[in-house]
């Protein structure tokens, strides 16, 4: 079978994808920065380092790092670099393997979520922003 109608169609499949790998990136970023002293209190909770420049780096990377990646500005790094930050959160805010019952699960849930996502993360890296960004204008 040829897959010539994705081929067709390669640039907006790209937008779409693009969009929907950071659309929940700017939505909890987006809370973070409007309920930044419970995001403060959420870092300490989960053991981050530095509470409130946690907060701070999970706000850009989140907020302004995915809509930057949305509109396709630095697409390839910036889509590494939130890969990365990916792993980290995940590592930091999901490690399911310290826990048990339910909290368990969800974490585990969680965790290979964000490995899911650093998956998409990193393909966007390899095929870079498509034509419809600011990377190839």
């Amino acid at each position: 079978m040829r897959y010539t109608l994705f081929e067709n169609r390669k640039d907006q499949l790209v937008l779409v994808a693009r969009l929907l790998l950071v659309v929940l990136f700017v939505i909890f970023g987006w809370s973070k920065l409007t309920g930044f002293s419970g995001t403060v209190a959420y870092m300490a909770s989960t053991g981050a380092p530095v509470p409130t420049l946690s907060a701070i780096i999970a706000v850009v990377m989140e907020f302004a790092v995915g809509i930057a990646i949305g509109v396709g500005f630095y697409t390839r790094p910036l889509a590494l670099l939130l890969a990365l930050y990916t792993l980290g959160t995940a590592i930091i805010g999901h490690h399911y393997w310290n826990m048990t019952g339910m909290e368990q699960y969800a974490n585990m849930i969680n965790f290979y979520k964000n490995v899911s996502i650093m998956g998409g993360l990193l393909l966007l890296v390899v095929t870079g922003p498509g034509k419809y960004s600011i990377d190839k204008r």
